[in-house]
């Protein structure tokens, strides 16, 4: 099987797409770093692990393009895409993604594309995350580009899980067999189950501590 890939014409577009994507993703990744660290330095606030961000390859675009039967094109890229540049925010607990969603609606200077919530709403493999498209103003040789980066956000847990998943869907070529994605979504419902405990655990030790504080 011949794997689907752009022609030289088109490649050399792609590349060029391919850099105002990094550029938008680069710029929402500096503004997510300072909430980072306002958050952590100045509000003693710890929802926010660590954070990532990927741009994806030619070769894995031009393999969605044609599984979504769409041509091989940088247009067909810029007009059905919206996941080409992505960041994913990991954090402590489940309860923290829904404020850190809230946050990043606040930022000013970008717009809300799309919003998925899979936390609430878990996809039938059990995938669970929370995704958010914005539109990033990306300035360079006196232009303005609005780039489309997506933001996920899930706990250590969620991704650990969503790295196992992505491994199985590889290794079956997206077909994987019954039994082990039973099993996918029973562990996925026993994640879900720990990281929600994990949380009252948190919001006890802190009740005792503002006890200990108040005493």
């Amino acid at each position: 099987m011949i794997n689907p890939r752009f022609c030289d014409t088109e490649f050399e577009l792609l590349r060029e797409l391919l850099v105002t994507y990094e550029w938008g993703a680069k710029t929402l990744l500096t503004k997510l770093e300072i909430i980072h660290d306002d958050l952590h330095n100045f509000q003693e606030n710890g929802a926010i692990d660590h954070i990532r961000s990927r741009i994806k390859s030619p070769e894995s675009i031009a393999r969605k393009l044609s599984e979504k039967g769409l041509p091989i094109t940088t247009a067909s890229v810029a007009q059905h895409l919206q996941d080409i540049a992505g960041i994913r925010i990991i954090t402590p607990f489940a309860k923290d993604i829904y404020f850190l969603a809230d946050t990043i609606r606040s930022i000013p200077d970008i717009t809300i594309l799309t919003e998925k919530d899979f936390v609430s709403t878990p996809k039938p493999s059990g995938y669970r995350s929370y995704h958010i498209v914005v539109s990033v103003p990306v300035y360079y040789s006196g232009n303005i580009k609005h780039v489309p980066v997506e933001v996920q956000i899930r706990t250590e847990a969620m991704n650990f899980w969503a790295s196992l998943e992505h491994k199985a869907r590889y290794k079956y070529q997206q077909h994987v067999p019954p039994h082990l994605s039973n099993e996918l979504i029973l562990i996925a419902d026993k994640i879900a189950e720990l990281d929600n405990r994990m949380y009252l655990i948190h919001d006890l030790l802190m009740l005792i501590n503002q006890d200990s504080i108040q005493s």
